[in-house]
C-alpha cells in the first residue's frame, strides 16, 4: 500500500497527524493553510484519501482524523523516514539538512520488501558485533540509530509509533 500514495497524499496524511497533534483537530481550511494550498485543492485530495480509507470526517464536527489504516501508513512512513536519514546522514555522510529533505521525498517510494531488507542492513550497520560493517574513527558501528533492541521493521515500526505517540486522539 505504502507505494500506492504518491508524494501530496503523504504529506496529507502527515499534516492531518501533526495538526491532531499540535492543534487537537484538522480541518479543510488548516490542511491547505499549512501546505499552501487552496481549499478546492485540498478537499479533492482528501476525497482520494477518503476512498482508500485513510482518513475519515467525524460526521458531528468535519474535522478530520486517520483511520486505523491511515495510522498504519504514517507509521511506516515515519520509520522509513528515520531509517533513510541515518542511512544519509551516517552512512553516506550527507549533511542533516540535506539527509532530512531526501529521506521526506524516499520515504514514501518504499515498497514493503524494500523496507525490511533496508531495516535488516540498517540493523546490521548500527550492531557493535557486526563484522563487515563500517566503523568510525572510534571503531563504533557507523550508524548512530541503535536498533538492537528489535527483531523485525514491524516492531521498530510499532516502537517508532509509541515513541511518536501517533495514536490520534478521538
Amino acid at each position: 500500500m505504502q507505494n500506492d500514495l504518491s508524494h501530496s497524499m503523504v504529506h496529507y496524511l502527515l499534516t492531518i497527524h501533526k495538526l491532531k497533534e499540535v492543534k487537537g483537530y484538522a480541518r479543510v481550511t488548516d490542511i491547505a493553510k499549512d501546505l499552501g494550498l487552496t481549499k478546492g485543492s485540498v478537499s479533492t485530495a482528501l476525497n482520494n484519501l477518503k476512498k482508500k480509507d485513510l482518513v475519515k470526517e467525524e460526521e458531528d464536527s468535519k474535522f478530520l482524523r486517520l483511520t486505523d489504516r491511515g495510522h498504519r501508513e504514517v507509521h511506516k512512513i515515519l520509520s522509513s523516514r528515520v531509517l533513510l536519514f541515518h542511512f544519509l546522514q551516517d552512512i553516506l555522510k550527507v549533511s542533516p539538512e540535506v539527509a532530512a529533505n531526501d529521506a521526506c521525498m524516499m520515504e514514501h517510494l518504499m515498497s514493503e520488501e524494500t523496507r525490511q531488507n533496508f531495516f535488516r542492513f540498517m540493523k546490521d550497520q548500527s550492531s557493535e558485533n557486526c563484522s563487515t560493517c563500517g566503523r568510525n574513527e572510534l571503531g563504533r558501528a557507523i550508524s548512530e540509530l541503535d536498533l538492537s533492541d528489535f527483531e523485525s521493521a514491524e516492531s521498530f515500526v510499532e516502537n517508532q509509533a509509541a515513541e511518536l505517540n501517533l495514536v490520534d486522539k478521538k
